[in-house]
């Protein structure tokens, strides 16, 4: 299986009806029959996850971002419990664009495998994916700060980073822990898929690379085929 997490952030694109039509962007690719072995995954603004679920979707929707806050008397914040009571299959966790301690990263994975909730810690580099990897996330996502949204793909500018946080991965998970691996900034094209997979990812975290594409179809499509065309070096 491989893994396609398309992360909307703050995009005016991907907002009020824009989002709708990335919805139906994304459920008319993952319908098809040729990517059967692609799991999809929204990430979209908290504004728009609510409205991302919905029953006949073949996707699954993430969070952007949750708190370790509780539920009841809290105000302001994304609370897991509640996030999972409207559909959320789990979050993002320490993406680049809002990171977060250490302390709180470990308490939100704890906290999310305990609800059966999905999360999706994020990686600066080979070294944190090393680090976050003891925690036993569910998949870790490695992204140099300075290449997102760059269009200059780390599967090309710095194939070493996606390697050694392969490398990283199998030798600091915790026994029984599995955490699978994304490849993220500037991924644009259906190569730096395909190239981010033979290098060891299980699959992509795309944001601008979708959201700035003129046809959000095709261009879901082309990284898709990019997944499923790679080949296991």
């Amino acid at each position: 299986m491989k893994y396609f997490v398309i992360n909307a952030k703050n995009y005016s694109e991907a907002a009020g009806n824009g989002l709708e039509n990335l919805i139906g962007a994304i459920n008319d690719v993952a319908k098809k029959k040729e990517f059967k072995d692609v799991e999809f995954f929204l990430s979209p603004t908290g504004f728009g996850l609510a409205s991302s679920i919905r029953s006949g979707s073949s996707f699954r929707v993430l969070a952007q971002h949750l708190d370790p806050a509780v539920v009841g008397a809290s105000t302001g914040f994304s609370v897991p419990e509640i996030a999972k009571s409207f559909g959320a299959a789990g979050s993002l966790i320490n993406h680049s664009e809002h990171r977060i301690p250490f302390e709180e990263i470990e308490r939100l994975v704890v906290r999310l495998h305990q609800l059966g909730m999905i999360s999706v810690v994020c990686a600066k580099d080979d070294d944190e994916v090393a680090k976050f990897s003891k925690l036993g996330p569910d998949f870790i996502a490695v992204e140099p700060p300075e290449l997102i949204g760059s269009g200059r793909a780390v599967s090309k500018v710095k194939p070493e980073i996606i390697t050694g946080s392969r490398d990283a991965l199998r030798k600091s998970r915790p026994p029984g822990s599995t955490p699978k691996l994304l490849c993220g900034a500037g991924i644009v094209d259906g190569i730096d898929a395909k190239l981010s997979v033979e290098m060891g990812s299980d699959g992509v975290l795309v944001a601008s690379g979708i959201i700035k594409a003129q046809n959000w179809g095709n261009k879901i499509e082309e990284l898709a085929k990019g997944l499923i065309d790679a080949q296991r070096r």
